[in-house]
């Protein structure tokens, strides 16, 4: 059994990192901070991979009717979806303190992929300033690489290891570790087509972008996502990318078979939370744009560098 430290007082949240090395030590430690939930009555989200996710419903027996079950194999394979998967759950207790388990990040997720969700754990610390929760991160000890390990330490403020709950100190600010996920970006192998765009093109871009899907092994349907997608992230280049843009387009192959799309313009990130919380009909932050390509694609990474703001579209092929 292990022991969650409580919000200590309104608008308190609490984000622990959890460290386990197999199926049974997995079990006992969520197991037994979603039982403490359970039975004080509070509301309970488990967002985990499909094969932890139906080890933890048995283990509850009677008491999984109590708690809110996602595959996050489902919710999070574009990890800029999670963030705005545990606030709605949040938004819908707004009088009372939530415990949420969320595991972004698990054995067999790609580098890119990764590095999003590592993104996603440190604005997690943001985007809960003030809110009364408790959100449980999951790290695989003996699956994920030591890099891995040593990111979870920093953005989580407390771990548990061994059952004992400790600070983390290499925990460091939102900001900072955003800013190391910035890497750069590695170029496509077999190069990728190209079409640089300004205002008044909106529409060339959208015709190329679905004339070159044609040719790919995308569905008629994620055809016409990926173009929507492309179309939303070229508009906010046009609007706020200084009036200009470019976009390449390539397709990968082997275990990540599928298509890519690129766009790079000048413009900045001003809202690192931009896209991966859901924006109100009435916001004046924007974002809309942004949220509504990280719901079509598999993968989206950013990059806000000082020469400009780049956004990766990735889609799957059957």
């Amino acid at each position: 059994m292990i022991t969650v430290p409580e919000p200590t007082g309104p608008g308190a949240f609490v984000h622990p990192a959890l460290f386990y090395q197999d199926l049974d030590a997995y079990v006992a430690g969520v197991g037994s901070f979603v039982d403490t939930a359970v039975a004080a009555g509070e509301p309970v989200l488990v967002a985990v991979p499909g094969p932890q996710l139906d080890a933890l419903r048995e283990s509850l027996g009677g008491s999984a009717a109590d708690v809110t079950w996602t595959d996050m194999t489902e919710l999070g394979r574009n990890p800029g979806r999670i963030l705005a998967a545990l606030q709605d759950f949040a938004g819908l207790h707004v009088s009372r303190a939530v415990r949420i388990v969320g595991e972004p990040i698990w054995p067999g997720r790609s580098p890119a992929e990764v590095l999003e969700a590592t993104r996603h754990e440190a604005l997690i610390n943001t985007a809960f300033t003030g809110r009364p929760a408790t959100v449980l991160c999951p790290y695989d000890t003996r699956g994920l690489a030591p890099g891995v390990l040593a990111d979870a330490r920093r953005t989580h403020p407390t771990l548990i290891e061994d059952g004992t709950e400790l600070p983390s100190p290499a925990y460091t600010d939102a900001a900072r570790v955003s800013a190391d996920c910035d890497r750069p970006l590695p170029e496509p192998e077999g190069g990728a087509t190209r079409f640089a765009y300004s205002h008044g093109g909106l529409a060339e871009v959208r015709d190329r972008a679905d004339a070159w899907a044609r040719g790919t092994a995308l569905t008629p349907a994620r055809r016409g996502d990926l173009v929507l997608a492309v179309s939303e992230a070229a508009a906010n280049s046009l609007s706020h990318g200084g009036g200009k843009g470019a976009l390449r387009l390539w397709t990968t192959s082997g275990a990540g078979a599928g298509v890519v799309a690129e766009i790079r313009d000048a413009g900045r990130l001003a809202d690192p939370l931009a896209g991966r919380r859901r924006p109100s009909l009435g916001s004046a932050l924007g974002g809309r744009g942004l949220w509504m390509i990280h719901q079509l694609c598999d993968l989206v990474e950013v990059r806000a560098l000082d020469d400009g703001f780049t956004l990766r579209l990735h889609m799957a092929t059957p």
